[in-house]
């Protein structure tokens, strides 16, 4: 059976967050991937070597997807992201565009979960 959009973003994510990086870009992005992160130069290979670094640096990584909404090659993912158990965590969204049933694209916006925060519905 072949993996939706949805569903592949969702395992690219899952991989690169269990250390399995390389696997994920081989497996999941096309060979013309670009990103918009803004801390890394726009190229697959430099995103995937941040990735790699980040995952030797935190090999308890948690990746908790709260949600997976997807409207023609456009998938986002939300999901709660924390390096280790004790880290409180970020609120991530990651959106992908998809081109052939690969990933071509990716942006990625983050929010820091505070400590005390006066919202009673939290972050989720």
């Amino acid at each position: 059976m072949k993996n939706s959009l949805k569903e592949k973003a969702v395992l690219f994510l899952q991989l690169a967050a269990s250390g399995e990086v390389h696997e994920a870009y081989q497996r999941y992005t096309g060979s013309d991937f670009r990103h918009h992160n803004p801390y890394f130069r726009g190229d697959a290979n430099s995103l995937m070597l941040a990735m790699k670094e980040n995952a030797i640096k935190n090999p308890h990584k948690v990746l908790e997807v709260k949600r997976v909404m997807g409207d023609g090659d456009l998938v986002a993912v939300h999901s709660h992201v924390k390096q280790n158990q004790n880290d409180l965590g970020i609120a991530v969204v990651h959106i992908f565009r998809f081109h052939n049933n690969l990933i071509v694209e990716l942006w990625d916006v983050g929010q820091q979960i505070p400590e005390n925060s006066p919202n009673e519905n939290g972050v989720f």
